[in-house]
C-alpha cells in the first residue's frame, strides 16, 4: 500500500482546505467547496454504509445512505481500508478530496477493486473497513460480506468516487481498470 492511514486523512484535509480558500468548485453534483450556504459534514450516526460481492474476482460494491433529515456532504473519495494493513484504495480516476452532497434518503454507491483478477501478489486479510468521510471511523465487513470466503486479496487496491446508481460505479471501476 502506497501510504498510511495518517498521511491520506491529512493530504484529504488539505486538498479540502485548499479548494474551500481558492474558491474551487467539487465534482459536478456536489457541493462547491467556496460556497458559503454549503451544507455540513453528514455525521456518522446518520449514515448508512454497507458492503457486498462485486460480481468480479476481487471486487466489492459500497453504498452509503443518508438517514439524516437534513442534507450533508461526504467526501468524494471513500476511504477503504484494509486489516492489518497501512494505507488505503487510491481513487480510480485520480482526484483530490472534494464534497458529495447527499440530501435525506439519497445514496451514494462506488466500486472497489482489491487486487486485479487472478494475481497472486499482495496479502491476504480478512476485512475491509469504509468510511464516507475521511473524518469518520467507518465500518468493518468480513471477507465473506463482500463474496471473498477465502479472504480478501490486496493488491494495489483502487475505488472509484461516489455515483448516483451502481452501475455507473461498475462502470466507472470497469473503465478505469482496463
Amino acid at each position: 500500500m502506497r501510504l498510511c492511514s495518517t498521511l491520506t486523512a491529512a493530504l484529504t484535509a488539505a486538498a479540502a482546505v485548499t479548494l474551500t480558500a481558492t474558491g474551487a468548485s467539487a465534482a459536478p453534483g456536489s457541493a462547491s467547496a467556496g460556497s458559503s450556504s454549503r451544507p455540513a459534514v453528514c455525521q456518522e450516526k446518520a449514515l448508512r454504509i454497507s458492503a457486498s460481492p462485486g460480481g468480479r474476482q476481487n471486487t466489492a460494491r459500497i453504498a452509503v445512505t443518508n438517514r439524516g433529515g437534513r442534507t450533508c456532504v461526504v467526501d468524494r473519495i471513500p476511504t477503504v481500508t484494509f486489516r492489518g494493513l497501512d494505507g488505503s484504495a487510491q481513487p480510480v480516476p485520480p482526484a483530490t478530496s472534494g464534497s458529495y452532497v447527499l440530501s435525506p434518503g439519497e445514496h451514494g454507491y462506488a466500486a472497489v477493486r482489491t487486487a486485479a483478477p487472478r494475481t497472486r501478489e499482495g496479502h491476504v486479510v480478512r476485512s475491509l473497513s469504509v468510511a464516507a468521510d475521511p473524518s469518520h471511523y467507518g465500518v468493518t465487513f468480513g471477507a465473506a460480506k463482500v463474496g471473498m470466503d477465502r479472504g480478501i486479496r490486496v493488491w494495489e487496491p483502487v475505488t472509484t468516487l461516489w455515483h448516483t446508481s451502481r452501475g455507473a460505479a461498475d462502470r466507472a471501476l470497469a473503465a478505469a481498470t482496463r
